[in-house]
């Protein structure tokens, strides 16, 4: 029997969920595809698909959603709606599903919805998924629980690293940034790369327990909407302290960061701080040259401080 082909875009949720998913889909005896590196073919597709407002990491997602047509039975496309009451989301997330239906009608999606407040317990979520690929009731939640261990085993890995690097006395960076654009090949990669160059050590924000964080988040901003934005602003709480400077990263001209990132460099004074934009013009040359000027701040405040 020939297996199922699951395609994974490289965007967005990915990188949040990308152990979750692939195990789980493996377990069910499918192949799992994910999108090649975002490159420039990536965004121009995106841009094509999209209105001009739309976000860069918006475009960048479209465009791996096209890139598995084609290559796969079905394309996962998630909904995600809210983490419970009080824990909303970008509404983009709400819609991505309806937006890929409308602009690539022939795409075959398997979708499932995150809405805590309807549906709070996730085995129930991904046993309806895995109801339209098998009949097994007894392997899907098996794959499940399988997949589940194996994601809370790689984050639990991921954090114990990042903790140990807070002993380091190396230079150290807090990058404040939604995963999917922290990780993406033009986004984030490139800022990383030249931090680690310059023997920084890089603290991720998104790595920090999602509850801790947002628990954290309160101290900053005890009514912020959106859980992902509560979830970088808690870690910054969390970490201030163990940091020689903040990076925020976010995309043009995404509307959470742009009012998150701004309440935030208000409010911080006693660290360095700056806040890269990027876009589909971003040059490298001149990425480098402000993360160049960032560290010599913190080398002469290191300097000066003994």
């Amino acid at each position: 029997m020939k297996k199922i082909t699951i395609g994974i875009p490289r965007a967005y949720l990915y990188y949040r969920y990308h152990i979750l998913w692939e195990n789980f889909f493996h377990n069910l005896g499918c192949n799992v595809i994910v999108s090649e590196d975002t490159n420039k073919e990536t965004i121009n597709t995106g841009k094509k698909l999209s209105i001009d407002e739309s976000c860069l990491s918006s475009k960048i997602y479209l465009g791996h959603v096209a890139s598995l047509q084609k290559k796969c039975d079905y394309i996962l496309v998630p909904r995600v709606y809210d983490y419970g009451k009080n824990e909303q989301v970008c509404v983009k997330f709400n819609a991505t599903y309806d937006i890929i239906k409308n602009l690539l009608p022939d795409t075959k999606i398997l979708d499932y919805n995150i809405e805590l407040t309807k549906q709070p317990f996730q085995i129930v979520t991904y046993f309806k998924l895995g109801l339209k690929i098998t009949k097994n009731p007894l392997k899907i939640i098996i794959s499940y629980l399988k997949a589940k261990k194996c994601n809370q085993n790689y984050w639990k890995k991921q954090l114990i690293s990042q903790t140990k690097k807070l002993n380091s006395y190396n230079k150290k960076i807090l990058l404040v940034s939604h995963p999917y654009n922290v990780y993406d090949n033009y986004i984030g990669l490139p800022i990383i790369k030249k931090l680690e160059q310059m023997d920084i050590e890089i603290i991720y924000a998104n790595l920090l327990e999602h509850k801790t964080a947002r628990m954290y988040a309160k101290n900053l901003s005890p009514t912020l909407y959106w859980t992902y934005s509560k979830e970088l602003i808690g870690a910054i709480e969390y970490y201030h302290y163990s940091v020689d400077g903040i990076i925020f990263l976010t995309t043009f001209p995404c509307g959470p960061d742009s009012l998150v990132n701004e309440l935030m460099i208000r409010k911080i004074s006693d660290i360095p701080v700056t806040n890269i934009l990027v876009d589909e013009q971003t040059s490298s040359t001149g990425l480098e040259t402000r993360l160049e000027s960032f560290i010599d701040i913190i080398n002469e405040r290191r300097k000066n401080n003994g």
